[in-house]
């Protein structure tokens, strides 16, 4: 079962990163602070948190678990806003590369074990590695979504991801 799960998160990984760089393609530059509403993530934020994302599948894999509020803990996966679209779309690259090179290496008992995430000492996700890297795409998918909304309320260019967008038709 475990290296059925390694082939399926492969095969998911690579289909997600080429959605992920057709939306990071169309990041503006020179935006990195923009948001739009001053609760909201700003940008550059944002766009390094979906081209870094895929790499949290290394940190579930080869860790037990994340302090959000120690700011060393788990530094090489902590979003780093890019300077310009060349530089996240390397970004997503590099993380592309650390979620194969995990995948790659997994051994088959490691994903029963489970990974906690914490927050100021209080486990605020625990399941074992399987679920953890099958939500991370969930996630993803969210953050997606939601860097297409600031796409298109800075009138740049919403890809088509799923389906269709009003930018981009096919079929």
């Amino acid at each position: 079962m475990a290296m059925d799960a390694v082939s399926f998160f492969a095969g998911q990984l690579q289909r997600e990163h080429a959605l992920n760089k057709k939306v990071l393609a169309q990041v503006p530059e020179g935006k990195n602070t923009w948001k739009p509403h001053e609760k909201s993530m700003e940008l550059g934020y944002l766009a390094a948190l979906v081209a870094q994302m895929p790499a949290w599948i290394a940190l579930v894999l080869t860790t037990d678990e994340m302090e959000l509020t120690d700011p060393h803990a788990g530094k090489d996966f902590r979003p780093v806003a890019q300077d310009s679209r060349e530089a996240l779309l390397v970004y997503a690259d590099a993380a592309l590369a650390k979620a194969d090179s995990a995948l790659s290496h997994v051994s088959e008992g490691a994903w029963e074990g489970s990974w906690n995430l914490k927050i100021g000492g209080r486990v605020v996700s625990s399941a074992s590695r399987l679920q953890q890297v099958a939500e991370n795409f969930t996630h993803l998918a969210h953050h997606r979504g939601q860097l297409t909304v600031y796409l298109r309320l800075l009138d740049a260019t919403v890809p088509a991801t799923y389906g269709p967008s009003a930018d981009e038709k096919v079929g």
